[in-house]
């Protein structure tokens, strides 16, 4: 079945920061299995007018975001794609509240963020997860920061690692866990906290296929099962196809919003679906454009001849 396109998106920026053709809705016109966002609700996540700028060694100021409009509903699933260097992770930092935007705000439920709070949590792909302690006292670390009792952190830890399907191995440590099980460790760890935005950055770029193809089905169940609202960045379309409801393309620097995707699949899916395929096809011939730009910007002309 070949993908129709329409102008649509759960959230669209304002008409005049995005080029003619943003929000298309890419997908088959019927589609079950989702899980709709309301236009009309106020966004989880709301930035405005962000950029950022700083100073290089020699002197000269760079500009790495510019102008990033984007809102994100409460409960959606969004993904971030871009070449390399065009500010995704550094988005989400921002939005993490670890740095600060040079211009522009964000804003969660409606409130100004302005620096790190339990509301969103951030899971790197180097995950920080403390090879001292357990399974279940990485899960509880955060809710003992918080200062939570230890008879509901024991609960929530029981809870959350069953979850994650790791409740046999709450009393190792994690060297004796495999690559997807400590990341399913931290995911439990972020999950507890409770926050209400979980920002996600290249989580699974590390993992073999098989494993990465397993997380998937997992944080998909995860994210059903909990509503939290997610914000995932990749460097892999058809990743971002597969988990989100609405993939986000940011060009080459300065990072801006190019288009935005809203995928119209039925769930669960899977990267080997032909749809899923055809979809991720679309998304990286715009953003094959940006991987040229920053190519040359790299090697010159030659490296894309």
């Amino acid at each position: 079945m070949t993908p129709q396109t329409a102008i649509q998106a759960p959230y669209a920026a304002e008409p005049q920061h995005l080029p003619p053709g943003n929000g298309q809705k890419i997908g088959p016109k019927s589609a079950s299995g989702l899980r709709r966002c309301d236009p009309l609700a106020a966004p989880k996540v709301e930035l405005s007018g962000i950029s950022l700028s700083y100073r290089t060694n020699d002197g000269t100021r760079l500009l790495a975001l510019d102008n990033i409009n984007l809102k994100v509903a409460a409960g959606e699933f969004l993904c971030i794609v871009g070449p390399s260097g065009c500010g995704k992770s550094t988005l989400l930092h921002l939005i993490a509240g670890l740095h600060f935007a040079t211009s522009g705000k964000v804003r969660v439920d409606g409130k100004a963020a302005e620096g790190p709070g339990t509301d969103r949590i951030l899971i790197f792909q180097e995950l920080g997860l403390f090879p001292w302690l357990t399974v279940a006292e990485n899960v509880e670390f955060g809710m003992k920061m918080k200062g939570i009792s230890k008879s509901e952190r024991e609960e929530k830890t029981q809870h959350y690692l069953r979850l994650v399907h790791l409740s046999q191995f709450k009393g190792s440590y994690t060297h004796q866990l495999s690559g997807g099980m400590r990341q399913r460790v931290a995911l439990a760890r972020a999950l507890a906290t409770e926050p209400d935005v979980l920002l996600m950055d290249e989580p699974f770029a590390a993992l073999d296929a098989q494993t990465r193809d397993l997380l998937h089905d997992e944080l998909e169940r995860i994210w059903s099962e909990t509503g939290r609202t997610i914000i995932f960045v990749t460097h892999n379309v058809r990743e971002a196809v597969r988990l989100g409801d609405r993939v986000a393309l940011l060009t080459f620097r300065p990072g801006r919003v190019k288009r935005e995707y809203a995928i119209d699949l039925p769930r669960p899916r899977h990267l080997e679906d032909v749809e899923v395929a055809q979809t991720a096809r679309e998304i990286l011939n715009d953003l094959r454009e940006e991987i040229n730009k920053s190519l040359e910007e790299q090697y010159g002309h030659e490296a894309i001849r």
